[in-house]
């Protein structure tokens, strides 16, 4: 089987997915062609995983020039290949549209919701219109784009198998952390791995933590692991509230970090499949987070989860975690049972090869 591969641009999760997948199908015997930006290409190497590499000039805002150029480019690649797989609500329209009245099956993954605003979220409506109409077959990376779909009147939709983090190392012990955090061995620590930037929503971790030292009377720490364009602003709220939280920037030692909290806390309001979350699963932390997009299809039960968006609900959740060992202890045991559900590479591809064969490519 030949199969194409295309995306957008990407950074992190999207190209590593790809990267993933066509290594993947490749080392099952097929044939890929991956067309991306070339700097995504420069990036993430699909051809040295024996992948022929297509350029597209995609940008990740519209231009109609550049858009017609991208369709003729995709309708091409497609013309020798079984099946087309597009991740990206925006290179899956232009790829739907490149592929009108060709009889090449088009797949295509979602990978996040719509962004915050209105400009934006009238292209995404319409795009998403686009994919729903003419894809043969979309995959989320949550329940929420899933369903999305099925209002949109999608011919078929599914929830994509997406490779799980792998289990990370710790290089050091909790009290290594806790002493180089400057805490006493007693002070519980909430630990969060976040991008700072809005969809995290961590202005809400603040509002808990208030809750929690001014309701609840808990004494505690609180660390963010990360960085983006609201660090200033988040870092200046924390001292003139005198809040217990510490913005610590971009860290290579996420691991100590989640092996050494207490509560590992996720505020995003809108998650696909996050992998913060699926490393606490795997090292056993005890994990309170929004029930936001696909945060629920990661965890399972293996933690406390609170509507997005309310800080009432989250500091009770975490007060009832750091006060009661029973449950933190209840929660680890069933992040480490949960850890080992979460989906292989492997999983992923026989997962993506069923869903060809279900469109008659095989």
């Amino acid at each position: 089987m030949r199969i194409l591969l295309a995306l957008g641009t990407s950074t992190g999760g999207v190209g590593r997915h790809v990267h993933d997948l066509a290594g993947g199908l490749i080392a099952r015997g097929h044939e890929v062609v991956v067309a991306a930006p070339p700097e995504v290409e420069a990036q993430f190497d699909y051809a040295g995983l024996g992948a022929t590499s297509v350029a597209l000039e995609l940008t990740d805002r519209p231009h109609p020039t550049r858009d017609v150029r991208t369709g003729r480019v995709l309708r091409e690649a497609a013309a020798d290949c079984d099946l087309v797989h597009a991740h990206g609500l925006r290179v899956g329209a232009l790829g739907a549209l490149a592929l009108t009245g060709a009889s090449t099956p088009l797949v295509v993954t979602l990978h996040n919701a719509a962004p915050s605003g209105r400009a934006g979220r009238a292209v995404h409506a319409a795009l998403e219109q686009v994919v729903a109409r003419r894809a043969d077959l979309v995959l989320g990376v949550s329940s929420d784009l899933v369903r999305r779909q099925e209002q949109l009147g999608a011919r078929r939709s599914a929830l994509a198998v997406v490779p799980a983090a792998t289990m990370p190392r710790i290089a050091r012990d909790r009290y290594a952390v806790r002493h180089e955090l400057g805490l006493e061995a007693r002070t519980p620590l909430l630990v969060t791995i976040a991008r700072l930037a809005p969809q995290k929503d961590l202005d809400l971790l603040l509002d808990a933590v208030a809750i929690l030292r001014n309701r609840h009377g808990l004494e505690l720490a609180s660390v963010v692991a990360g960085e983006g364009p609201l660090r200033q602003r988040l870092s200046a709220r924390a001292r003139a509230e005198a809040l217990p939280v510490r913005f610590l920037g971009h860290r290579t030692d996420v691991a100590d970090l989640l092996g050494a909290s207490d509560v590992v806390v996720s505020t995003a309001r809108w998650e696909g499949q996050p992998v913060a979350l699926q490393e606490a699963l795997h090292l056993g932390a005890a994990i309170v987070a929004t029930d936001a997009g696909g945060t629920a299809d990661v965890v399972g039960d293996a933690a406390l989860l609170v509507p997005v968006g309310d800080a009432e609900t989250l500091a009770s959740a975490l007060a009832d975690v750091l006060r009661h060992g029973a449950v933190r202890d209840d929660l680890r045991s069933k992040a480490i049972h949960r850890s080992a559900e979460l989906p292989s590479l492997e999983h992923s591809i026989d997962a993506v090869l069923t869903a060809y064969a279900s469109l008659g490519v095989s």
